[in-house]
């Protein structure tokens, strides 16, 4: 995304582009080792913003505190097994994804 593009103009984008689809469609994803999971104590649209905009301080700081991290093989297999549903927003090469509640 170009740097030109301010904050709220990105938000929206993000938002347009967000959905919630069945993890299953997305298990070539995280067998690529692309997903990452964002707890839901976060925003996943600022999360995603932090992304876009190569925010590499405040990534580091959510993977420190868990609050964002990769998918692991037991969540994969559990969201597999109950056909959940998640949110996901795609800023390549990554696929964020949350629960949704």
């Amino acid at each position: 995304m170009e740097k030109a593009v301010n904050k709220k103009e990105m938000l929206e984008k993000l938002n347009r582009e967000t959905a919630k689809i069945n993890w299953s469609e997305l298990a070539r994803f995280f067998a690529a080792g692309s997903t990452i999971y964002v707890n839901s104590s976060q925003d996943l649209l600022e999360v995603a913003c932090a992304v876009a905009k190569d925010e590499h301080e405040l990534f580091g700081q959510l993977l420190k505190t868990g609050n964002v991290s990769r998918v692991t093989d037991e969540q994969a297999r559990q969201w597999l097994d109950q056909d959940a549903v998640v949110w996901a927003s795609v800023i390549l090469p990554w696929v964020l994804v949350q629960e949704v509640k």
